[in-house]
């Protein structure tokens, strides 16, 4: 990749500052306080690795829990609760719950989140010795062994965000849109287990922001803080896709394809398969189903356009392949 096309991907977090690293000395230094410090990120070389806007590296189990995000009908946020389990592995399980559901929407932040973490995110230790790194660390709500894992902070504003996701300039109605996702994000409480180890955390930590210069300070959780940093498995999504989707449903099973299918990969799945993971519920009548089997094709249609190859094998049975990644 050219140096012109990797600063074509970086997007500024906040007008007038860039990402201040610090020299080895100092993050040490910080790290002895239990300071949040810049996340480390090296290839198996041992060698810096630059980083840019280009991607987000996701957990696995926020991608693939069925119904964790999902289509939402107009006023089904206020009659409807978020309570998804999501068990993966021989003996691993994942809980979210919470007072409203997730829509595309919520997903689309979620995943500028995470990208902006890549690069911009800063470690928060355990047992911060700051008065801010305190604050953010129980306001995480650490359980169990969670009290024991690092989560990521990101400081910027809500226009870096909006941009990092594609969305107009439209200015503070924008921002409180994204807000409001931000806040259905953080009033998610997880527990997860595995064996006979349990977690408990909220999917973000309590942000603070200022809307009078648009400022924004988020945390991650160590679910995601793990998967960003490349301790653990991640599924790359590619922020110029997300950027492009228009419809909220080829939003969501582009999210879902990604976790099951790796760059120039493929896989063959059935209409009625990618239904479930829009609408856990089953269709009421056959009419729904049409309708949503419907929007199912359009928006694979508007995978074709992201440069995904769909194919029909058979009757409502597609073979899906993804891009290559260059």
């Amino acid at each position: 990749m050219s140096q012109r096309e990797t600063e074509s991907n970086v997007i500024p977090l906040v007008p007038g500052r860039t990402a201040q690293r610090g020299t080895v000395r100092e993050r040490k230094r910080k790290a002895g306080k239990g300071e949040p410090t810049s996340a480390k990120h090296s290839d198996r070389s041992g060698s810096a690795r630059t980083y840019d806007l280009s991607h987000a590296r996701c957990e696995p189990a926020h991608c693939l829990a069925p119904g964790l995000f999902r289509s939402l009908k107009r006023g089904e946020r206020k009659r409807e609760k978020l309570d998804v389990v999501y068990r993966y592995g021989e003996c691993e399980r994942i809980e979210f719950s919470g007072p409203e559901p997730l829509g595309a929407d919520d997903l689309r932040i979620l995943q500028g989140l995470v990208a902006m973490a890549g690069p911009y995110g800063n470690v928060l230790w355990p047992e911060p010795k700051t008065h801010t790194g305190q604050w953010l660390r129980t306001a995480l709500k650490p359980k169990w062994d969670a009290v024991r894992e690092p989560a990521l902070i990101v400081e910027t504003t809500y226009s870096a965000l909006a941009r990092v996701i594609g969305y107009g300039d439209k200015g503070g109605k924008q921002f409180r849109v994204i807000q409001k996702c931000i806040e259905r994000l953080w009033k998610v409480s997880i527990i997860a287990q595995s064996g006979d180890k349990r977690q408990g955390f909220r999917l973000l930590a309590e942000y603070s922001s200022d809307e009078s210069d648009g400022r924004l300070v988020f945390a991650l959780n160590p679910l995601i803080a793990q998967a960003v940093v490349g301790n653990q498995r991640y599924i790359r999504i590619q922020m110029d896709e997300v950027r492009r989707i228009k419809k909220e449903t080829a939003r969501l099973i582009h999210s879902r394809l990604c976790g099951w299918i790796n760059p120039g990969g493929s896989g063959s799945i059935s209409i009625d398969k990618l239904c479930t993971y829009l609408w856990p519920r089953p269709a009421a009548s056959a009419a729904t189903m049409r309708k949503r089997k419907q929007r199912i094709r359009e928006a694979l249609d508007e995978m074709k356009s992201l440069g995904w190859a769909v194919t029909e094998q058979a009757a409502d049975k597609f073979n899906v392949g993804r891009p290559q990644i260059d």
